[in-house]
């Protein structure tokens, strides 16, 4: 059964750091591209980034470029979101997902408040 399981998320004030994970299980990781999103209260959710399989591309949504990292330690069969400079507006519900043979499968989410 393919399962995705987020954690690390928290209440932090601006400008404070996170780092989400994402741990998988149910599939082989290490060929599968793998998503963050986040849904803000009141609002659709909304694509932040993708790496691939391996690694050895990423990309951004506009809006966090520059202050997000994803990376993944397929030993681990883990992908993670360092989020940096973080601002009142990234309060949301983060999730990861996968799709797995035509299936998105999604996290349960974790929440990240950013507020003073």
């Amino acid at each position: 059964q393919v399962r995705l399981v987020e954690s690390g998320g928290g209440l932090v004030q601006p400008g404070g750091s996170l780092r989400l994970s994402c741990a998988a299980s149910g599939f082989t990781f290490s060929i599968y591209d793998m998503r963050w999103y986040r849904q803000a209260p009141g609002k659709e959710r909304e694509f932040l980034a993708h790496i691939t399989g391996y690694g050895d591309s990423t990309n951004y949504a506009g809006s966090v470029r520059g202050r997000f990292t994803i990376s993944r330690d397929n030993a681990k069969n883990t992908v993670y979101l360092q989020m940096n400079s973080l601002k009142s507006e990234d309060t949301a519900v983060y999730y990861c997902k996968v799709d797995v043979l035509g299936n998105d499968v999604w996290g349960q989410g974790t929440q990240v408040p950013v507020s003073s």
